[in-house]
């Protein structure tokens, strides 16, 4: 008796750990998306099987403040590991090599699709195809945008604080709609760089840190805002709609694939005037590191699975 207790007791705590883990990991891949230009935070929520599961608490978090707060905490916690924990070598790493550490990032996108292509079973009808074939020339065509010219932004009126208000709520769309990066339409807007500049060469070294927070909790707040704004908006579009809106999100995924890659060559070799390697290693090596960040994605989609039906 007392060792199936003894048997209960460590399977219940096993199975309180694995989601907790789960949730903390997808939280450090959302992280460490919202760094990478073209990336998103939204699809590895999609891809890891915590989508809907997100939304819905951050939608809910003013009618069960509690739950939501369980729900989000272990998820914020490895976004934020994530995005500090990888900044400055991500930073180094894209700049050194770009495309093979896009290549990494892109492979773990397409391993992790079978979670998405499970939800889309089932007729598909011209609702869907147009559901899917919307997102996906959408986020192809942001890619196609000109940039503009970084933004100062030690030297801002009232207005333009403001403004910051509203790319906190443009920059939160990375993180709740699948395949929108926000860091790319920072980037876009000339955004990206002064934000990132100020945290690593400013808030980090004490330097300028009375403007550094300030510029910081205006975007902050407007992440927040538009965090809740588009959870509220997909939770009833995942509600009402369910595989229309998945249609639409596996579209928003595969279209950021080809978008990742047009970012990686406009900025990190057109930009700079630097020709694509044409070496026969340096694709050797880009393919190699797509296919194991695809092996790795689908490795964890599997596990992930194999938990579920242990459950069941």
């Amino acid at each position: 008796m007392g060792e199936n207790k003894e048997k209960l007791t460590k399977n219940a705590s096993k199975s309180r750990l694995l989601p907790l883990t789960k949730d903390i990991a997808a939280g450090f891949g959302m992280g460490v998306a919202f760094i990478i230009p073209g990336f998103s935070g939204g699809s590895v929520a999609a891809i890891l099987g915590i989508y809907e599961k997100l939304v819905g608490a951050i939608a809910d978090i003013f009618k069960s403040f509690k739950r939501s707060i369980v729900v989000l905490a272990p998820i914020v916690l490895g976004l934020v590991l994530g995005a500090v924990s990888l900044m400055f070598p991500l930073e180094w790493a894209l700049g050194a090599f770009p495309l093979p550490t896009v290549c990494i990032f892109v492979g773990l996108a397409i391993g992790g699709m079978p979670t998405i292509i499970e939800k889309l079973k089932g007729r598909i009808t011209l609702t869907n195809i147009i559901a899917f074939i919307i997102p996906a020339t959408l986020v192809i065509g942001v890619a196609f945008l000109p940039m503009s010219a970084d933004k100062n932004l030690f030297d801002l009126s009232f207005g333009g604080y403001a403004l910051l208000f509203l790319i906190g709520i443009i920059g939160s769309a990375a993180l709740v709609i699948p395949g929108i990066s926000g860091s790319m339409l920072l980037l876009i807007l000339g955004y990206y760089n002064p934000i990132l500049d100020l945290i690593t060469n400013n808030l980090f070294k004490g330097v300028n840190v009375g403007v550094a927070l300030l510029v910081l909790v205006c975007v902050g707040v407007g992440i927040i805002v538009g965090f809740i704004a588009i959870s509220v908006l997909m939770k009833q579009l995942l509600r009402k709609y369910t595989r229309g809106t998945y249609f639409a999100i596996f579209g928003f995924i595969v279209g950021s694939i080809p978008t990742i890659f047009i970012t990686t060559v406009k900025d990190f070799y057109t930009s700079v005037g630097v020709s694509l390697p044409t070496s026969v290693p340096f694709w050797i090596i880009s393919v190699l590191l797509l296919l194991v960040g695809a092996a790795m994605s689908l490795s964890l989609v599997l596990v992930a699975k194999r938990g579920r039906s242990r459950e069941e």
